[in-house]
């Protein structure tokens, strides 16, 4: 069965941030009212003269913009490109997919925010080093980056020691 989302139906929640700038307002979650697989996908109203997200991008995922309404500026790695009611705007995983809205206009900028479903994504801050493992949202700084056998050199020693052979 089909489900059909009306977007002047839909109440969007103001988010709440500690730093003013960022300030939009979302859907609920919509593929969760629909049981989408696949995707994840809701409608966004970015405040005049406010951020959308940190400038980021996914490792593991793909967004892709709708824009209902009003008018913002893209910043991304190509730079700063404004965009309007009626664009598609397509964001690719990695570096290459860095984006983030400015609301530079008087009046609400509103589009639907549709990104694919992964069991895990990473997403990366460039502009203040974080990582971001999603779903569950744990965040680390760049910085603490180690190489992949770091602190596993007493491997031996956790295992008893019948089991293992010598040396």
């Amino acid at each position: 069965m089909p489900s059909i989302f009306k977007p002047s139906e839909i109440q969007l929640k103001k988010n709440i941030s500690k730093i003013p700038h960022f300030s939009w307002k979302a859907s609920p979650q919509l593929e969760e009212i629909s049981k989408s697989k696949y995707l994840y996908f809701d409608i966004k109203s970015l405040f005049p003269g406010k951020f959308s997200y940190p400038y980021h991008f996914h490792r593991n995922a793909e967004e892709l913009f709708i824009i209902l309404e009003g008018e913002a500026t893209l910043r991304s790695p190509e730079g700063y490109k404004k965009i309007s009611k009626g664009d598609i705007i397509f964001f690719e995983e990695g570096p290459a997919g860095t984006h983030q809205l400015y609301n530079h206009s008087d009046e609400q900028f509103v589009y639907i925010d549709l990104r694919t479903k992964a069991n895990i994504d990473a997403c990366e801050y460039p502009d203040s080093g974080k990582i971001n493992i999603l779903p569950a949202m744990d965040i680390f700084e760049e910085g603490s980056k180690v190489p992949y056998y770091t602190g596993e050199e007493g491997v031996r020693d956790k295992w008893p020691k019948e089991m293992l052979k010598k040396k």
